[in-house]
């Protein structure tokens, strides 16, 4: 059986990431790590990514939660110093990510009781 930690081990997010994608996404970190590791093998995962990070810091902003934003904006930083395609680019459209959530939600037996966030 695999654990997190070893389901993080194979993908290329960290966990502050990972945690990103679960909270935007409404999904436990072991579902979250799966499809941030789906996302990011795309040609374009890494804008995805960057895009629901900023999506969170949007909504942290927005509740007022401004603790939050902050440890949002540390992990966008970090993001993206990983990953030098992203700077100065827009992510990927609501759309485009959502129609890669809703790809990567069929595979998984039982989909129809998972729904993608707004």
């Amino acid at each position: 059986m695999l654990t997190f930690d070893d389901c993080l081990g194979l993908c290329d997010l960290t966990e502050e990431e990972v945690a990103a994608i679960a909270e935007h996404e409404h999904l436990p970190m072991i579902v979250a790590a799966e499809l941030g590791n789906y996302i990011i093998q795309g040609s374009d995962g890494a804008l995805r990514v960057k895009r629901i990070i900023i999506d969170d810091i949007r909504h942290a902003a927005s509740v007022g939660d401004l603790t939050h934003v902050l440890a949002l904006k540390l992990v966008l930083r970090h993001f993206v110093e990983r990953h030098p395609e992203c700077r100065g680019k827009p992510g990927a459209t609501r759309e485009a990510k959502n129609d890669v959530v809703r790809k990567f939600l069929e595979k998984i037996p039982g989909h129809a009781s998972l729904s993608l966030a707004s």
